[in-house]
């Protein structure tokens, strides 16, 4: 297995682990027991994401694909311009 994303916090992790899963990439989430221990203070590397070997790169550009995604014309409202709201 690689480790092959290090996501910000839990909420991140988990969205990330659905939409991989969605595309029929089974992923790991490694250090997510350990969050309990530090309270509000940021993971710093805690927490991993995990793919087999053979996964890994169809892996790393679907989370690259997900990071870069903009929100496409029409969906802001024009009182919040530059805001989604969801």
């Amino acid at each position: 297995m690689q480790r092959i994303y290090e996501p910000q916090d839990l909420i991140e992790a988990e969205l990330l682990l659905g939409m991989l899963a969605s595309e029929g990439v089974e992923a790991h989430l490694a250090g997510g027991h350990l969050l309990g221990a530090i309270g509000e203070l940021p993971p710093a590397g805690l927490l991993g994401l995990l793919v087999e070997d053979q996964q890994a790169e169809r892996a790393r550009g679907l989370i690259a694909a997900y990071n870069a995604a903009q929100p496409l014309p029409g969906e802001e409202p024009d009182s919040y311009p530059g805001t989604l709201l969801c």
